[in-house]
């Protein structure tokens, strides 16, 4: 497996940024970046951002429906066909729970576990729309790593809530 560095992570971070920042801005959803990264060679398989894919969709969900194409599956179908462990950088933590009914990023990563072994995060979810997000304590529970990726979380906030009615 690739040795990452700090810096390694960071890059990635500020790659999952960009992506966050072709979201278009809007009251009602975080504008996040994702990629998915083979742990073996350290390639990027996958990116996305959010309502990059149609419908409500999020930037984890992205990068699932775009890597299912790639194998000519659904993302159901990725568990059976991805074999070599990869990590998730999300710049924010992936949602536990969606008001839309769609399925949260969090089960999405869970029903992919035998191959997403790591998972990176830019910033905590902030509690604005479903409150406390205990998605992190749910991947380490089924032995996922979660890491924080530091150093650009004002930047990510910034990018993520643009949109958003100011509280001020």
């Amino acid at each position: 497996m690739a040795s990452r560095t700090e810096q390694d992570h960071k890059t990635l971070m500020r790659r999952a940024l960009a992506l966050a920042e072709k979201s278009p801005p809007k009251p009602s959803n975080f504008r996040v970046g994702a990629l998915l990264v083979n742990l073996d060679d350290g390639r990027v398989v996958a990116e996305g951002y959010t309502l990059e894919c149609d419908g409500n969709t999020h930037a984890e969900e992205c990068c699932f429906i775009k890597l299912a194409e790639q194998h000519a599956t659904k993302e159901e179908g990725l568990v059976d066909i991805i074999k070599t462990p990869h990590a998730l950088y999300t710049t924010m933590e992936p949602c536990f729970k969606r008001l839309s009914g769609k399925l949260p990023c969090v089960e999405r990563v869970l029903r992919q576990k035998s191959w997403i072994r790591e998972v990176y995060l830019g910033v905590q979810e902030p509690e604005k729309f479903v409150g406390q997000n205990p998605g992190r304590g749910m991947l380490e529970s089924a032995g996922i790593k979660v890491a924080a990726v530091p150093g650009l979380e004002d930047e990510i906030l910034e990018v993520a809530t643009a949109g958003h009615a100011s509280d001020a």
